[in-house]
Formats: C-alpha cells, sequence, structure tokens
C-alpha cells in the first residue's frame, strides 16, 4: 500500500483506535505519512494488532482508559519519551446504551455521570494531556468524533446527545483559547457502520439509508476520510464542526 508525504514527520495519537471510526483513521493517517499511536481503552494486544497492520512504519500500540485522567498522563509522557512528538490528537473514543428519549426514568444518573465521564470529560483531559506536545508542534491538531445528534436532538438517549452538544461547544472554546498553536476541530457523523450503539440492527441501518438523501449510512471509512482532511487540507478552520452524515439531518 502506498504511503505518501503529507503527513511525514508527523506523530498521530487516536484515542479509540481499535474501534471502528478509530481503526479507519488510523490507517488514512499512516497511508498519509504519519507515525501513529493506536490507543485502546483496555485491550493492548488488539492495539498493537491494528498498529502492525498499518502501512509505513514506527507505529505502536497503547492502551489508556479515557476516564482515567492519570492515565492519560502517563500516556502523553510515553509518547514525548518514545516518540519525541505529538503532532495530531483523534478522540474517537465514545460509549453510548440505547434510552428512549421519554423515559426519563431509564436515563439514570449513574448512567448520566458515565456517558458524560467517557464523551466529554474525557476528551477534555486528553486535550490537556496533550496540550504542551501539541503546542511545541506549532502545527498541532485536535479532533473529535462529534455526532448530529449534537444538534438535531435526535440520538439513542438524551445524555448523549447533550454530551455530543458539549463536545461541539469544546471545539468552539479550545479552537479560540489555543489558537494560533493548535488547532481543533470536530467532525459529526450521523449513522455509521459499526457495533457502537448497542442493539441496533440490520434492520434499523436499512431504514436509516432509505431515510438518508444520499441513499445509505456511512462507513467508518467516510469519518476517517473528513479527519485526515482536517490534518491535510483544511488548515485554515479551527473551531469548527464538520458534517459527515449523508444529508441525514436534513430529514
Amino acid at each position: 500500500m502506498t504511503v505518501s508525504s503529507q503527513l511525514q514527520g508527523k506523530v498521530a495519537v487516536v484515542l479509540g483506535g481499535t474501534g471502528g471510526i478509530g481503526a479507519a483513521t488510523a490507517a488514512r493517517l499512516a497511508r498519509a505519512g504519519a507515525r501513529v499511536v493506536v490507543v485502546a481503552q483496555q485491550d493492548e494486544d488488539k492495539a498493537r494488532r491494528v498498529a502492525e497492520a498499518l502501512p509505513g512504519g514506527g507505529h505502536r500500540g497503547a492502551v489508556a482508559s479515557i476516564t482515567d485522567s492519570a492515565a492519560l498522563n502517563a500516556l502523553a509522557e510515553s509518547v514525548r519519551e518514545r516518540e519525541g512528538r505529538a503532532d495530531i490528537l483523534v478522540n474517537a473514543a465514545g460509549f453510548t446504551k440505547p434510552v428512549r428519549h421519554a423515559d426519563l426514568d431509564a436515563l439514570t444518573d449513574d448512567l448520566i455521570d458515565d456517558i458524560m465521564k467517557v464523551n466529554w470529560r474525557g476528551q477534555f483531559a486528553a486535550i490537556r494531556a496533550f496540550r504542551t506536545l501539541l503546542d511545541a508542534s506549532g502545527d498541532g491538531l485536535v479532533v473529535n468524533v462529534s455526532s448530529i445528534s449534537a444538534t438535531t436532538g435526535v440520538g439513542s438517549n438524551i445524555a448523549y446527545c447533550a454530551a455530543k452538544a458539549g463536545l461541539d461547544v469544546m471545539a468552539s472554546a479550545l479552537g479560540r483559547a489555543l489558537a494560533p498553536r493548535i488547532r481543533v476541530l470536530n467532525v459529526a457523523p450521523g449513522v455509521v457502520d459499526t457495533g457502537f450503539v448497542p442493539g441496533r440492527s440490520d434492520d434499523f441501518n436499512a431504514k436509516a439509508a432509505a431515510t438518508t438523501p444520499l441513499g445509505r449510512i456511512g462507513a467508518p471509512d467516510d469519518v476517517a476520510a473528513a479527519i485526515e482532511a482536517c490534518a491535510t487540507q483544511l488548515r485554515f478552520s479551527t473551531g469548527v464542526t464538520i458534517v459527515v452524515d449523508g444529508g441525514r439531518r436534513l430529514n
């Protein structure tokens, strides 16, 4: 597989790198010439396998829980020691659980807290941990994986929608606060063909495709392509959310 030179010399850290979107993103950034640190929440062997399959060289797997700030700080330190730099941080880790929006009792305090920890606090903590390295790059980039549920209010549960809305606000705030040495962008998918949302069936995906203007649901590579574009093409953009949903939000 041909490796280009667009990101030659850059180091990319992909949190949630063993999931569908994360692994596709790692592959795209590697093909663009970056060295990639693939970070899993718990399964270091899987992270290592994903890293070993990437084109090019210098990749590795690592493990760090998105909800453990000390672990994220340790990850940043290991990247500083081993890779010597970090230019791109991709926050692709996430968690959700389907809860009908009208079922207020089912959206318990514990579930709300878990969703906020994984889908908002963890992203902020990761940026905080890597800020020094990204700033030292002088051309730092953070890309968070958001969701169109942030603006449509239609998603797996209300807390998830709220967390993603908060992630969009975070991009706006940090895009301003961390400029000009670090850019912060979000990509917002609609329905994507992964196992991210528990219980979603092929029937759900077929119905979603039928009601999406471009006639299909997203593939992980659709989202990964947008993340790659943030690093290679959209170099005068920061603090905004890029929608990658096949027009689904238009319905």
